[in-house]
């Protein structure tokens, strides 16, 4: 069975902007270890920006659209792209790139939990894909109504129910 870990919107305006995503740091340090674990196994390593509309923070090219730096990706290293809505497969092309590298574990982390983390993973499982979420390598920031870590529990516990397989970093072989 083949693999592809999916990188979501770890931007440097998500990330360090206002506000701080919970336990950030670890998130990254979660993420960099899958990184150097895919690239050891040579599984694809697929990284998606989420880009906003001309003139907003996010534009496609601006400082915060851009990757982190500490996830040491680029077109070399990984396949890059860009979406404008929360469901990384909404006019992308991915599917079809996974498809032709007839891949049906896709391993997913990033930002934001209640976002593209959970729109992408519903829409892995409604492709017919075998979506793995990472529980310790998502993250979000505290709502009016929620703290980050209630959305993460939630969000791990719903998605494990029907839509995906939830493990943690430590426990990933590609």
């Amino acid at each position: 069975m083949s693999a592809a870990l999916l990188i979501i919107d770890m931007q440097v305006g998500l990330f360090h902007g206002p506000e701080q995503p919970h336990h950030g740091e670890q998130i990254l340090a979660n993420i960099q270890h899958l990184i150097a674990k895919a690239r050891q196994q040579q599984v694809p390593i697929f990284a998606v920006r989420h880009t906003g509309p001309q003139g907003s923070p996010i534009a496609a090219g601006s400082p915060f659209w851009q990757l982190l730096p500490e996830l040491e990706l680029n077109a070399e290293t990984a396949t890059l792209f860009n979406k404008s809505r929360p469901n990384a497969f909404h006019d992308t092309g991915l599917a079809q790139q996974l498809q032709s590298r007839k891949i049906e574990n896709l391993y997913l982390v990033g930002m934001k939990t209640q976002f593209c983390i959970d729109s992408t993973c519903r829409a892995a499982a409604d492709l017919g894909l075998k979506p793995v979420l990472i529980a310790d390598a998502h993250t979000c920031m505290d709502t009016p109504a929620l703290s980050a870590q209630a959305i993460i529990d939630h969000h791990n516990a719903t998605l494990g129910g029907a839509f995906a397989r939830v493990i943690n970093s430590a426990d990933v072989s590609f």
